[in-house]
């Protein structure tokens, strides 16, 4: 009887190596491996995981991948090496963590979980061949590749020798267009620092409604959000969140107060006459200091054109900025927005309810989404603001069955992830929702993808802050809290619930007290954290006066309970916040 052999395939291989690590060991060990591990869970990993590839192996210092594409190989690798190159851009040079990666096409023998052959050894060859935060690839490698990526250029380098490998392998080097240069490994701390300039900031003033219909009101409200959303995009401009500016809506205001009141260089102001299926949309850039008009634009059209207006706006603005910033291009393309405007306009009134936080305009809005998928059921971007409503139901508990509510917000989310995979608030919601799952990879995978698909969304970036305080790395988590507040310094109470999580993680006990305590109306919850920060502080008077304000608005408190709410990755974070409540007095 024939014996089948070993299993075989085609694959495309990745391997990377960091560069210099026995230098970085020696001068810092327990340092170098903090920040590799920290490179490796925050960005390498979700990388792969997000071009659907699968580690094979890690040794200290590299690892080794497979993809079933080369485009998704290649898109992983440029990924990282440009992610990376931005990360070491506040790190002396003698630190830097920088990769070498190399990636083949080949056959590969597949051993239960690992995977050897001619194809493997290759990559490790091909990676020896590349610069610091370079990619060397193969010929068949570029050759599946032809022409497909875009800010991707090939360097053919020639025929190469490598070590136990008896062909020349001809070699391609990928340079990316818009990544810096590497500098060598052995660069001194003595390199001149280069200076970074200060990002273009701007706020967009609630869009005036002329339209003399006040149910058009939720039109001009909602264009006005999404074209900050769109603004967001663009990672070289901080924008101003939706909650602060639209403080003005319906207010007269003189530019250079709102300039002076949000720290920014330029205001939008702007409004839009509907009337039948016909739309006219005017705009002005203003820069704030001089109120001075910059630039000024008049757009006419069908209802149905509204996205590419919407585009057109964003181009024009971002290009008449200092710097002129760099559009997303290629984020930008893989949007897709529904052609049904009727599903459009519902999406947008929904998201106006769902904005005042209370039980019923919340129904409200989901009987405007539920319109709106009847409409088009493959509406992404409804889907994932169905499941966003729901989870306000879920948060305040306006839902009869809890778990029901929870299950269905994670159906509309996985429908909206597959319609459409570069929607932020998708990521966003889907990593709080793995994290009550506590699920923390899962969690910082779609948290990691929100961000890079909207940098400037408060929600966003405060989710960061709060991610990063459950993941035990609260002294981080408390300076993307405080950017979330800077973006919105109209954000709502529970920013300051995070950032006294934080600052408890972080043993900044009176900072933490001093958070919660602009809180105008805590909950238990809150009163929990405040018994548990004057214990800690050797506070027993308010630490005893908390845990009784605990118990009176919740009697069936008890701190194991309350602990199965919390995240925390670490089990030291946990005992902690454990030590405290019980210091307080709560009953365990």
């Amino acid at each position: 009887m024939d014996v089948p052999g070993p299993e075989r395939r085609l694959a495309a291989v990745l391997a990377a190596d960091m560069v210099g690590f026995s230098r970085l060991m020696e001068v810092d060990e327990a340092g170098t491996l903090a920040r590799l591990k920290t490179h490796r869970v925050e960005l390498i990993d979700p990388a792969i995981a997000k071009n659907r590839g699968r580690i094979i192996k890690t040794t200290g210092d590299g690892m080794l991948a497979e993809f079933h594409s080369v485009v998704d190989a290649v898109l992983c690798a440029a990924e990282v090496q440009r992610r990376m190159a931005r990360r070491n851009a506040d790190v002396a040079p003698p630190r830097w963590i920088q990769f070498r990666i190399g990636i083949n096409l080949g056959d590969v023998i597949v051993d239960q979980n690992d995977i050897f052959g001619d194809g493997v050894n290759v990559a490790a060859r091909l990676e020896t061949l590349a610069e610091p935060g370079g990619i060397c690839i193969s010929s068949a490698v570029r050759d599946q590749l032809g022409e497909r990526l875009d800010g991707v250029a090939f360097e053919d380098i020639g025929e190469q020798n490598v070590k136990n490998i008896a062909r020349a392998i001809r070699v391609y080097r990928i340079r990316l267009e818009d990544a810096p240069a590497s500098t060598p490994a052995g660069a001194t701390a003595a390199a001149k620092p280069t200076g970074k300039s200060k990002k273009p900031s701007i706020a967009v003033l609630p869009f005036a409604n002329m339209s003399g219909d006040p149910e058009q009101e939720f039109f001009a409200d909602g264009l006005t959000e999404d074209i900050i959303t769109e603004l967001s995009r663009f990672h070289d401009l901080l924008v101003i969140s939706r909650n602060s500016t639209f403080v003005y809506k319906g207010k007269s205001v003189k530019v250079q107060d709102v300039g002076r009141e949000f720290g920014v260089d330029y205001v939008i102001e702007g409004s839009v006459r509907k009337a039948g299926d016909r739309v006219r949309v005017t705009v002005q850039l203003i820069d704030a200091e001089t109120d001075r008009h910059i630039w000024a634009e008049r757009y006419d059209g069908e209802l149905k054109d509204i996205f590419a207006i919407q585009d057109e706006m964003t181009r024009a603005i971002a290009a008449t900025l200092p710097g002129r910033v760099e559009a997303a291009t290629h984020d930008r393309a893989n949007r897709k927005p529904t052609d049904n405007m009727a599903a459009y306009e519902c999406v947008l009134a929904a998201k106006v309810l769902h904005h005042r936080s209370n039980r019923e305009d919340n129904a409200r809005a989901q009987l405007l989404l539920d319109r709106a998928l009847e409409l088009d059921a493959s509406y992404a971007h409804a889907h994932a603001w169905k499941a966003c409503v729901l989870g306000q139901t879920w948060v305040y508990n306006w839902c009869a069955d809890r778990d029901a509510t929870f299950q269905q917000v994670a159906a509309e989310l996985e429908t909206a992830l597959v319609l459409d995979d570069n929607d932020s608030d998708v990521h966003r919601i889907l990593a709080a929702l793995n994290l009550n799952r506590d699920d923390h990879d899962k969690a910082t995978y779609h948290q990691e993808r929100a961000l890079a698909l909207n940098p400037n969304y408060d929600l966003v970036v405060v989710q960061q802050g709060e991610l990063l305080t459950w993941l035990g790395r609260p002294e981080e988590g408390i300076d993307w809290i405080k950017k979330a507040m800077r973006l919105n310094p109209y954000h709502p109470e529970r920013f300051w619930s995070h950032l006294g999580r934080a600052y408890y993680c972080a043993e900044k006990y009176a900072e933490a007290a001093e958070a919660f305590s602009r809180i105008s109306r805590p909950d238990h919850t809150h009163h929990a954290f405040l018994a548990g920060i004057f214990a800690q502080m050797g506070n027993a008077v308010a630490a005893g006066a908390h845990a009784a304000e605990v118990l009176k608005r919740e009697p069936a408190f008890s701190v194991a309970n309350h602990l199965s709410t919390q995240h925390y990755k670490r089990e030291v974070d946990r005992q902690r916040y454990e030590a405290g409540l019980l210091r307080a007095g709560l009953p365990a």
